[in-house]
């Protein structure tokens, strides 16, 4: 996401950086080029006009003209900005005094609401939490199933009825069976619509009166860019919402619903949805989005991800192989199973600072990695454990067992063995401790 914005802004930056005096014909040639950037990366242009002037009023002031490093300084003006444009702290969902927490998502037809509902519910079960799923979408054909579908997928119930009931009397009976059965968060799936209608708005206006609830999210896709804005703008206007979650963030290269929502709206971006998987829905922090445009990555981020997918006891041992020169073929199946276990590379290396604005044109194939582990899965338990033993035989069996080549077979055991080298010379925990030296280079 954002890797056109950050590579531009990273030019505009660079010319900065390397004056050692700045006058205001350079700030005022900065930002010329810093509202081209935001203006194709979509943001909405009362936001571009408000935050260049923010920025330039600040840039010819005191704490840059009179500063040792004046293009550093303009940089941390443009992030300080970028950090208010959007909220400036997180958002969360507030949960109710009295239970149940009563989250009702909206939005329009494919926009990824339904799945963001499994995400949400999936998100509070790791927390310990009880939710339920109520599928009050009877109008679009098998709405229901698809929620039920997704509620086995994350082990969470749906209260679901038959089509064409009313949506309004199916919520307030979910209510009180959530009541009823002890659980804490009850998560309302109403109806979409290809666009905004009378109708639409009258059902979401009766449901949200009925069951009163606590928070209104609106899910958006970021992949319409101001459309995405123009319809929340409609949402909060016709229904009130809370904030807004923003899907297929992983497609957005350009950024600029998650740059305008707040200015737009006053509403928050609380979470952000990446990948296609049901993984849980990340939440948006103000500052590190801005940090991530900026290309200095995302390293709390990257960490959490990280210990996530990786329990303590298995940092330790695999800190102990790494210090011991123990690190089998075996043990990097698992640390690739937990990198991927983390979302799309491409996202995952975006966080590393100084990698974002590298990445536009890395081809980031996941299919290699799949190739790797199929390699590993033919070898014997033996040669996984002893690379050494894998001669010519060996590595022709390997091949015709997973379908590749023996030239493929010999470049993944080059690769783990100038792997096993540099990590001589590190002692930090893998993906834990965030060093996985060369894993790049299988992807």
């Amino acid at each position: 996401m954002f890797e056109s914005l950050s590579e531009k802004l990273d030019g505009v930056f660079k010319k900065l950086k390397g004056r050692a005096l700045l006058k205001e014909e350079d700030v005022a040639a900065a930002m010329k080029e810093v509202r081209m950037a935001l203006l194709e990366a979509d943001v909405n242009f009362r936001v571009v006009k408000d935050f260049v002037e923010k920025v330039r009023s600040r840039a010819v002031g005191k704490e840059v003209m009179e500063s040792i490093t004046p293009g550093q300084q303009v940089v941390k003006i443009v992030n300080d900005e970028l950090v208010s444009l959007m909220g400036k702290t997180h958002s969360g969902i507030r949960l109710a005094p009295n239970l149940p927490t009563i989250i009702m998502m909206i939005g329009l037809q494919g926009s990824g609401k339904t799945t963001s509902v499994a995400k949400v519910a999936k998100t509070y079960k790791k927390e310990g939490r009880r939710p339920l799923l109520v599928a009050a979408d009877t109008q679009r054909p098998a709405a229901i199933t698809q929620l039920q579908t997704l509620g086995d997928q994350v082990g969470v119930p749906v209260y679901a009825t038959r089509e064409k009931d009313d949506p309004v009397r199916i919520c307030k009976d979910a209510l009180n069976k959530a009541r009823t059965d002890g659980h804490d968060i009850l998560i309302l799936d109403t109806a979409g619509r290809l666009q905004i209608d009378d109708d639409l708005m009258k059902q979401l206006q009766d449901i949200k009166s009925t069951v009163v609830p606590n928070e209104v999210l609106l899910v958006a896709d970021a992949m319409t860019g101001q459309e995405a804005v123009n319809i929340a703008e409609t949402f909060d206007e016709k229904i009130g919402i809370d904030g807004v979650i923003l899907t297929k963030m992983d497609g957005d290269a350009r950024g600029g619903a998650a740059l305008s929502i707040m200015w737009v709206t006053g509403k928050p971006v609380k979470f952000m949805g990446v990948g296609e998987k049901l993984d849980p829905l990340e939440p948006f922090y103000p500052d590190r989005m801005a940090s991530r445009i900026l290309g200095m990555g995302d390293v709390l981020s990257l960490i959490e991800k990280a210990q996530d997918v990786v329990e303590e006891k298995e940092a330790i041992e695999l800190e102990k192989k790494l210090r011991t020169n123990t690190f089998t073929l075996e043990d990097l199946r698992d640390q690739m199973r937990q990198v991927r276990k983390m979302g799309p590379l491409q996202s995952v290396l975006g966080m590393i600072p100084g990698l974002g604005p590298n990445l536009k044109n890395v081809d980031v194939d996941e299919s290699r990695l799949n190739k790797v582990e199929a390699i590993i899965n033919s070898m014997t338990k033996k040669e996984r454990r002893n690379y050494a033993i894998i001669k010519g035989s060996r590595r022709r069996r390997i091949a015709n067992g997973s379908g590749t080549t023996v030239a493929e077979v010999n470049r993944v055991l080059k690769q783990y063995i100038q792997m096993k080298k540099m990590m001589k010379k590190f002692k930090g925990g893998g993906i834990k401790g965030m060093k996985l030296p060369g894993m790049p280079k299988f992807m």
